[in-house]
């Protein structure tokens, strides 16, 4: 990909405009992963108007082209992400959003690959999982092309709790959330450390006992935290933005970094024909490596089950 002379490697799209579109193009403005931004909207008008408002902030950023444009401006975009979609309403789950959103994408993904783009597509709009695998068919990109955010934000999460809990620096914490991103979703507990320190033992370390109930209520807390933010707020977006700008700087920089995105498996975890969020090796090609990541047997039953729930959802929409 970094030797392909029809990509611009400093240049991104944000299809969709919305809460979550918006957040994600400002936030990659802040962090100076790229030189040229373009934002994409079926209403031209709020596209417009982002890219002016973040715009005025780059006397105080890096320097950087940001404007409103249309699928022409994509084809030669090294990073393409997808927001667009219909909001998550309070009360409403993320399979519920699937009918809606994938009339969407419909509509979006043709225009990507007619323009036969070959830059990294991103999908971050919900259900996600759902939405990558229909972004990889209808486009027929290759697998480590289209990738989803999937759990990427919900590790996040993972780890905020716990370095409170703890009362240490959540960038020391190492566990992960695999799974659907979404109800089914589930925590890597056996693998859970602080800096190599098995999280048990660091627990009593710290001075606290009964760690499973603790575990439930913080593996609770993650898995619900979007309805938390929607309930009071009615949208969640900085916290995507973050671990948008986050899976960015590992493609822009090829970092081989191992974030746990949508990938497609085959095979892995005795999962195929399924995007699901797993922890994979992230560059400059996209998902370059899905990695099998030790599971207790519990935890393969919960992946499993999670699977099985996803592939329910794509047979009922008929993906």
């Amino acid at each position: 990909m970094r030797d392909d002379p029809n990509l611009d490697h400093r240049k991104a799209a944000v299809i969709g405009c919305g809460f979550v579109g918006s957040a994600i193009a400002f936030t990659l403005m802040q962090r100076g992963i790229f030189s040229e931004m373009v934002l994409i909207d079926v209403n031209v008008k709020k596209a417009e108007g982002e890219a002016l408002d973040i715009s005025h902030g780059l006397p105080y950023s890096a320097p950087m082209e940001i404007y409103a444009g249309n699928y022409d401006d994509i084809a030669d975009a090294a990073f393409i992400v997808i927001a667009a979609g219909a909001n998550q309403k309070p009360g409403e789950t993320r399979p519920q959003l699937i009918e809606k959103n994938l009339e969407i994408f419909s509509k979006i993904i043709p225009e990507i690959k007619k323009r036969d783009c070959q830059g990294i597509i991103l999908v971050v709009s919900n259900p996600v999982d759902i939405l990558t695998y229909a972004a990889l068919k209808m486009s027929g990109f290759p697998p480590h092309r289209v990738i989803g955010s999937g759990t990427v934000l919900d590790t996040a999460r993972l780890k905020y709790l716990l370095g409170r809990r703890l009362d240490v620096d959540a960038r020391s914490v190492h566990a992960v959330i695999i799974g659907e991103h979404g109800d089914s979703e589930l925590a890597v507990w056996s693998g859970a450390n602080v800096s190599g320190v098995d999280l048990n033992h660091f627990c009593e370390l710290r001075g606290f006992s009964q760690h499973r109930e603790a575990m439930d209520k913080i593996y609770r807390e993650v898995r619900d935290s979007a309805y938390e933010i929607i309930e009071r707020k009615g949208a969640s977006y900085y916290g995507i933005a973050m671990a948008v700008a986050r899976i960015a700087e590992c493609i822009d920089r090829d970092e081989h970094s191992v974030l746990p995105i949508s990938v497609l498996l085959d095979g892995e975890y005795g999962i195929s024909g399924l995007c699901l969020s797993i922890p994979a090796v992230v560059g400059a090609g996209g998902a370059e490596k899905v990695l099998e990541i030790p599971l207790s047997g519990a935890e393969q039953r919960m992946l499993t089950a999670s699977a099985k729930e996803v592939e329910k959802q794509l047979l009922q929409c008929k993906v």
